[in-house]
């Protein structure tokens, strides 16, 4: 799996965790949808696009999870693919990286940021 944390991502803690939680969840849902040991073309995509997503998120580390974010910035195909594996993948991260799912859980509980550009304004 290509887990590698160049670029922004190693610089954000949070959204490095992010991007491997992700990779996980795309990862269980691809060996048991697709039957593949690694992961096939459509998912690597689907990984790829939620790494570049990632590495441009506005937020940075304050970055609230998917659901709560105001800013829906994967495409509608892809925000729906995402969310089919999420739902799947989801409760079964329980069991095969429970560390990673309660942190995300968490994550989600947290109270959501303003966005960057609002704050800008409102020093004006």
């Amino acid at each position: 799996m290509p887990l590698t944390l160049d670029g922004p991502l190693k610089d954000h803690p949070r959204l490095a965790r992010e991007y491997i939680t992700v990779s996980h969840m795309i990862e269980l849902y691809c060996q048991h949808h697709h039957k593949h040991r690694t992961l096939c073309n459509e998912c690597l995509s689907l990984l790829a696009f939620s790494k570049k997503r990632l590495e441009r998120c506005v937020y940075g580390d304050d970055k609230p999870t998917c659901v709560n974010c105001k800013v829906h910035c994967y495409k509608a195909n892809q925000q729906d693919k995402i969310r089919e594996v999420m739902k799947w993948a989801g409760p079964r991260m329980l069991f095969k990286h429970p560390v990673l799912a309660i942190k995300h859980v968490l994550d989600g509980r947290k109270p959501i940021p303003k966005h960057p550009k609002d704050s800008r304004h409102s020093a004006a």
